[in-house]
């Protein structure tokens, strides 16, 4: 089957066929830029995606991402922009191997049927010219003979006439043969013409057109061929990205199951530990006595949880035990007695003491109240500075020792602080040693370099390393504290409410009143003493420089007492002490004996004198 053969007659459907072939090829290419496009688009889109969910560098979410479910996310994320990194790479692949290579198939294409059917015209242009040389000869000789005829008549004629003269029979004669002379030479050039124009009509429907035809032909069927090449192309470069994009998804799907919800919980618990213990139970508190009534020790958190007002100077808690106290006083206070005071003896009757607990005289006060009075007393001057470090916790600011975090916390970030400080230090160490390699090779090669001009820089370099030290040492210091507080693993001794309530009550601890109750409210169990004693030392460094309670009376001791319990002091009958906290309703009274001793000896034992004008004295009617 040949076009030149079959199609020998449809030069211009042809035409009409090939253009519409080119125009079919440049339309494919469209659709496979448009289809780059769109792989561009949505490579960036995925990309995009991808940067907008990812964590923030130095940030909250940062963190977030220790957990097995949030990593899943972000393995996804960034397997989500491997993903999109091949959409570009198809994208890139197509535009090189398909639209570029196409738009210039198609410019060549264009010159080529240009070249074929400039060729097919011209043989058309030379096919007509010798049909128009066949006609004009043809009508030539056509003219000519009937020239010929009418003259051969007009001889015939003159030469039958008798009237005509000899002359003129012989000048038609002449004429006559002339005339067919010219249609002698008029056939002549027609068959002349005719077989040229027979030669030149065969050469063209059975050379010149069949071999235009079957270029245009083979043109033709390149193109189609180049664009079934195209196609196939085009689904090659989708199917050769499809294993990196599994492999993608085969990520996603590993990271799925790397989800670990155990432990999740468990770095839930590392997050938000706070190393406290739960608090112990509430010791019933028996109101038909209240002379001889027993304060719980959790008697405060319990007043303190059943929403009290209270004044609030910091947005957090120190972490610490009433460091309005010294540390003779936390001790003397944490440590008072847990029990009633005991009786007078028997000798003695209860009229004997004026200001025993069971003087009409004197107003008994409940816990509650006296609770109320302790957070809403004014602070002294003493306190400022644990106001001002409560403000600036409000304010956001975090203490060095991160004393503002539960124990746990507290210990997570200080050993956080301390692995950062030993890098740092291995950092500049490995600096020092660059240098002392570099001095000791320019004193081996003076014409290297001045060693001296390096001793600057291997002092600072020392200098940073010993402040590195120091702060590490620090930082270590107070990890040591914090690990030393921490109750053991297989520790089965619970903290006292007491503790708890101090260690996460909001910073107005910090300048309450430094008078307190010899309730166990405020104490713990005489296993945690030790524990006491370190988180006393905390303030020794802050309040070492706080002035002894003021006395505010005196007082006879009416029977000998011995102090056996930890806060209380022994007197002996018709000693004179000094009243520094009056009985407060418990039927204890605080004095001192000196500056150095002073602790809580029952009310019934002892005969106060109050000053009138001491402040915060009170008058019994």
């Amino acid at each position: 089957m040949s076009w030149g053969t079959e199609l020998w007659d449809q030069f211009d459907n042809l035409e009409k066929h090939t253009q519409w072939g080119i125009d079919i090829l440049e339309k494919y290419i469209k659709f496979v830029k448009e289809r780059t496009e769109i792989e561009l688009n949505y490579a960036k889109q995925l990309r995009n995606l991808s940067k907008k969910y990812q964590p923030k560098k130095n940030s909250k979410e940062e963190e977030e991402y220790r957990y097995t479910a949030c990593q899943a996310f972000l393995s996804t994320l960034n397997e989500m922009n491997d993903y999109a990194g091949q959409h570009e790479v198809i994208s890139e692949n197509m535009t090189s191997q398909i639209t570029v290579e196409l738009a210039r198939y198609v410019q060549e294409l264009k010159q080529e049927r240009k070249s074929h059917f400039h060729d097919g015209r011209k043989a058309q242009q030379q096919i007509e010219t010798c049909w128009k040389q066949l006609e004009s000869s043809k009508r030539r000789f056509e003219r000519d003979c009937r020239e010929a005829d009418r003259a051969q008549q007009y001889f015939e004629k003159m030469d039958a006439d008798i009237n005509v003269t000899k002359a003129d029979v012989e000048k038609a004669r002449q004429q006559a043969q002339i005339r067919h002379q010219m249609a002698d030479d008029s056939k002549a050039d027609y068959s002349s013409y005719l077989q040229k124009f027979n030669l030149e009509q065969h050469e063209y429907y059975h050379t010149h057109i069949p071999n235009i035809f079957q270029k245009i032909q083979e043109m033709e069927e390149r193109r189609i061929v180049r664009i079934g090449e195209s196609v196939k192309t085009y689904a090659e470069l989708d199917r050769q990205v499809i294993p990196i994009i599994g492999k993608c998804l085969d990520g996603i799907v590993k990271a799925a199951e790397s989800v670990d919800p155990k432990n999740d919980s468990q770095l839930v618990v590392e997050a938000y530990k706070s190393g406290f213990e739960p608090p112990g139970d509430i010791e019933f508190e028996d109101y038909t006595q209240p002379m001889k009534r027993t304060v719980s020790d959790n008697s405060l958190s319990n007043s303190r949880g059943d929403g009290k007002p209270e004044l609030k100077f910091g947005g957090k808690s120190k972490g610490k035990l009433w460091p309005f106290i010294k540390k003779n006083k936390l001790m003397s206070l944490l440590t008072s007695p847990h029990q009633p005071p005991p009786p007078p003896p028997a000798s003695a009757s209860p009229s004997a003491v004026p200001n025993g607990p069971q003087s009409p005289k004197q107003q008994k006060e409940p816990l509650s109240h006296r609770f109320n009075e302790f957070m809403t007393s004014k602070p002294k001057i003493h306190c400022f500075r644990s106001l001002k470090r409560g403000l600036s916790l409000k304010l956001g600011a975090t203490p060095e020792d991160f004393s503002n975090l539960p124990p746990e916390q507290r210990r997570k970030k200080l050993q956080q602080k301390v692995d950062e400080l030993n890098k740092e230090i291995q950092k500049e160490m490995d600096q020092r040693d660059a240098i002392t390699k570099m001095k000791d090779v320019y004193l081996k090669n003076p014409q290297m370099g001045d060693p001296a001009s390096l001793d600057h820089k291997l002092a600072e370099v020392s200098q940073n390393i010993e402040k590195l030290r120091l702060e590490a040492q620090k930082f270590e210091a107070w990890l040591a504290e914090v690990e030393g507080r921490l109750p053991a693993r297989g520790e089965q001794s619970r903290r006292q409410s007491g503790l708890y309530d101090t260690q996460s009550a909001p910073a107005v601890n910090n300048c309450a009143q430094d008078r307190e109750s010899p309730d166990g409210s405020y104490t713990e169990e005489q296993s945690q003493e030790s524990e006491v004693k370190v988180l006393a030392t905390d303030f020794d460094d802050e309040f070492d420089d706080e002035e002894p309670l003021p006395a505010i009376g005196t007082c006879k001791a009416l029977y000998t007492f011995e102090g056996q319990n930890e806060g209380t002091i022994s007197v002996v009958e018709g000693e004179t002490l000094y009243v520094i906290e009056e009985d407060k309703g418990d039927g204890w009274t605080r004095i001192r004996r000196n500056e150095d001793e002073e602790g809580y000896v029952p009310t019934s034992y002892v005969e106060v004198y109050l000053d009138k004008n001491a402040k915060g004295a009170k008058t019994y009617i």
